[in-house]
């Protein structure tokens, strides 16, 4: 094999090698994200393009020359050459193979070459979309801890207002017993003044009363000495 084609050769089992160590299972799209956004990996990225047309190139340039080739053995011989070289058949075989093995080997590489390009773009977009799902729920998280933080502030409020109401409601029947009481104790207030006034008046009409029963009582004595004076006199 010559040194082109052990270099398509190798460049395919690369590719082989990398297509089955990114397809597996435990190594999540992130450690692969994490993996290319490294310092190598970003300078490599900056001249991937470069490295992806180079490599189409000559890869697409070897298949193009295994076809041909391909094409130039895939005649088969006329009777004259068997005749006259009779390992002439053998080796043109061999040639057909190795042109026939280089056509699949650079075709292979070429086709995994893509395989693997969209690969990684497959897993940095999937990386990606884990990130913004992860930030999604986050942030959805976080609006229903909010959510649920106001409904509670608002059941609170209300029933903030309905114990306002209650207590309002309260207070208005203490105000109106208390108005009530009031107006008791002012209606007894008034009661009391003018029972006050008419027990002042009865010890005043009392008092006058005594005084004139004593008044009366010191006629009725002064009368009755005055009658048993003349009395005495008539006697004697």
């Amino acid at each position: 094999m010559t040194l082109q084609w052990t270099f398509v050769a190798t460049v395919l089992y690369v590719e082989i090698f990398l297509i089955i160590v990114l397809l597996l299972p435990f190594i999540s799209p992130k450690t692969w994200q994490k993996l290319f956004r490294c310092r190598l990996a970003t300078m490599l990225s900056s001249y991937s393009a470069i490295y992806f047309y180079i490599f189409i190139a000559i890869l697409v340039l070897l298949f193009a020359e295994s076809v041909r080739e391909a094409w130039k053995y895939s005649k088969p011989l006329e009777h004259d050459d068997l005749r006259q070289f009779p390992e002439a058949e053998n080796a043109y075989n061999m040639k057909l193979f190795r042109a026939q093995r280089n056509m699949y080997i650079a075709g292979m590489a070429l086709f995994l070459w893509f395989i693997l390009k969209r690969l990684i773009t497959l897993i940095a977009t999937e990386a990606t979309l884990m990130a913004q799902c992860e930030a999604s729920m986050k942030q959805a998280e976080s609006a229903s801890a909010a959510a649920k933080h106001f409904m509670e502030e608002k059941n609170t409020r209300e029933e903030n207002k309905k114990n306002l109401a209650t207590e309002e409601k309260d207070l208005s029947a203490v105000e109106k017993e208390l108005a009530s009481t009031r107006t008791d104790l002012e209606t007894t207030r008034e009661e009391l003044y003018r029972a006050r006034v008419d027990l002042n008046t009865i010890k005043k009409q009392a008092e006058s009363t005594n005084q004139e029963y004593d008044r009366l009582l010191k006629e009725n004595a002064e009368l009755h000495d005055k009658l048993e004076g003349g009395d005495n006199k008539k006697e004697k």
